[in-house]
């Protein structure tokens, strides 16, 4: 059923994705060029899934969801460019194609990245919605996104653990911070632009924690098991590596066969919800665990809790 709902999803956020973009001919052209070769390359589409998923279990009217979703996206791939720069991770391949900077040249990739970022916000600021709304959700794309717990805080604490040693707390800072926080704002937005109370926004902030945590736990073991070809970019095994001791220590063991025990976590926080069309935020669960627990079962996966 996930995938069907993807497969009738996806493509309606790509339409809307071209769309809210300005033109690749638009002046100056090398820009806008860069920026739509980035954001169309194709991706998982999980936060702008997300936050259809979560306005649609609240009766959210599609014009409202779309440019909300597609500016997840668009910051979502902001933050790639910016994360395969040579400063950074220095990578040449994503989503199974040459980087931003390896097809254009640095200087475009981070004004490239700039302008999704930027142009995100301008997609906010102009949707037909209440001011409330408008500025709710701007804010939640700005915290999910920023320097206080959000996608660059993580950013920045994950670069600095490759030269010291990190522990526990700090690694799932990295987790929640880097991965999460975007993952988190886009389940609650999806709410916000639907109109939900305070209460239901509550629950769809504990569910999208947990989501948030449990794509970054499924990432690490598809980096651990999986080819650059399977994933579509270099492998981050090293690093990966490096922290399993941290994990072992957290409760995150190298134990049978049962990754789908933590990672369905997140659907109990939609319980009180049960007269709401949640189906497809329960899905995402454990989303990215299935299509790869044939390779997880040959492959010493991980048995996920956390303490």
């Amino acid at each position: 059923m996930i995938e069907a709902y993807f497969a009738e999803k996806v493509p309606e956020v790509n339409r809307w994705l071209d769309r809210l973009m300005p033109p690749a001919t638009t002046f100056p052209p090398r820009i806008h060029e860069a920026m739509r070769y980035s954001l169309m390359a194709g991706g998982k589409r999980l936060r702008p899934i997300l936050v259809l998923a979560a306005g649609e279990a609240f009766g959210g009217a599609p014009e409202r969801l779309y440019p909300v979703a597609c500016a997840f996206e668009m910051v979502h791939t902001y933050s790639l460019i910016h994360d395969d720069l040579p400063a950074m991770d220095n990578d040449d391949l994503r989503r199974g194609m040459p980087t931003c900077h390896k097809q254009f040249d640095e200087a475009t990739a981070i004004l490239a990245g700039d302008g999704l970022m930027t142009h995100a916000f301008r997609i906010l600021a102009e949707m037909d919605a209440p001011a409330e709304q408008k500025v709710r959700v701007i804010r939640e794309l700005a915290v999910g996104s920023g320097t206080v717990e959000g996608m660059i805080a993580g950013q920045i604490v994950d670069l600095e653990a490759e030269r010291k040693p990190i522990d526990a707390e700090r690694l799932k800072f990295i987790h929640r911070a880097k991965t999460g926080a975007l993952i988190r704002g886009a389940v609650v937005c999806g709410g916000i632009v639907a109109g939900a109370t305070e209460s239901d926004l509550a629950l769809l902030a504990a569910y999208g924690d947990r989501v948030g945590l449990a794509f970054q736990i499924a990432d690490d073991i598809l980096d651990e098991t999986a080819t650059a070809e399977q994933l579509g970019k270099r492998r981050a095994k090293t690093r990966l590596l490096a922290r399993l001791p941290i994990r072992r220590s957290m409760g995150w063991r190298l134990h049978g066969n049962k990754p789908r025990r933590w990672l369905r976590k997140p659907s109990p926080c939609l319980n009180p919800l049960v007269s709401r069309q949640c189906y497809s935020l329960r899905w995402h669960a454990s989303l990215y665990i299935a299509p790869h627990e044939r390779r997880l079962r040959c492959s010493a996966p991980f048995h996920l809790s956390v303490n």
